[in-house]
């Protein structure tokens, strides 16, 4: 099961202001304690009543901070939307409260599920927050991907047929002086390359199958093989039409994407431990 990290939401907790009862002047004396009232919790801030049931700031904090991650400017209009949003939820809810609508039971199996997957991404976000992605693990996978790379970018085209005599057949022909887009035009069962003459456009050796890219790193400019090559797809004929000097991204360009990959390897890597202590039947 795959895991989306998502974005942290900025809650801010509004802070509780409490009054001070004041002080006996210092001519007046001093009244006895009066009894202590019952303790009674603050109610939270409200932005509307629906039928005397409150709607809390703490929904349209939330919702507001949803716009603004997606782009939305904070106004007074965009907030007077968000007040109508809540208002119109809180109607629907009680409406959808009295029709029974609510203790349906595949409404309830829905409740439980997103509220699984809310506290589950909050967890997540939380785990890479203290487990966060490392400079040093960055540099570490840039320099692996870029050593994979390989300093050369290759031009080839081929022709991919089911047997080995079929591509001993096309070779043949070549060698009588067919044109190697001609061939692979009409009997490359890859019919994407196929439509543009067997082209593969510009790639390097590790896009392809090892034996493919072994014997395509081999040939000369303008030559092709005169065996086939045999790769899990089929039988190849590969031309290589031209190399040139690989350009890799540079780390600024990539780290973004790097740190993503990470942080996704690092969830998988948690969720696959604990599946190992955990005991499932």
């Amino acid at each position: 099961m795959n895991f989306r990290l998502l974005a942290i939401a900025a809650l801010a907790a509004p802070a509780m202001a409490f009054a001070q009862a004041p002080l006996p002047g210092k001519d007046e004396p001093a009244k006895a304690p009066a009894k202590p009232a019952a303790k009674s919790a603050a109610k939270p801030a409200a932005i509307a009543t629906v039928n005397g049931v409150p709607v809390p700031q703490a929904r349209a904090d939330h919702l507001m901070q949803q716009q603004l991650q997606r782009g939305g400017a904070d106004t007074e209009q965009m907030r007077s939307m968000v007040r109508d949003e809540l208002v119109n939820r809180e109607v629907l809810m009680q409406e959808a409260q009295r029709s029974g609508v609510a203790k349906q039971a595949d409404v309830q199996t829905q409740l439980d599920m997103a509220r699984q997957e809310i506290i589950v991404s909050a967890y997540l976000r939380d785990y890479a927050r203290k487990h966060p992605v490392t400079d040093a693990e960055v540099q570490k996978e840039y320099d692996k991907a870029k050593a994979q790379h390989g300093d050369k970018e290759y031009r080839a085209r081929h022709i991919l047929v089911e047997t080995e005599d079929q591509a001993k057949t096309l070779i043949a022909e070549l060698k009588k002086g067919s044109k190697f887009d001609d061939l692979a035009s009409k009997n490359s069962k890859d019919t994407g390359s196929a439509q543009r003459g067997g082209d593969l456009d510009w790639n390097v050796p590790a896009t392809y199958d090892k034996q493919f890219s072994d014997a395509m790193v081999k040939l000369e400019k303008g030559k092709y093989t005169d065996t086939p090559v045999r790769t899990r797809f089929g039988f190849h004929i590969i031309q290589l039409d031209d190399v040139r000097p690989a350009r890799f991204a540079a780390l600024a360009e990539v780290k973004p994407r790097i740190q993503q990959m990470l942080v996704q390897t690092k969830i998988e890597e948690l969720v696959k431990g604990l599946r190992a202590k955990a005991k499932i039947e």
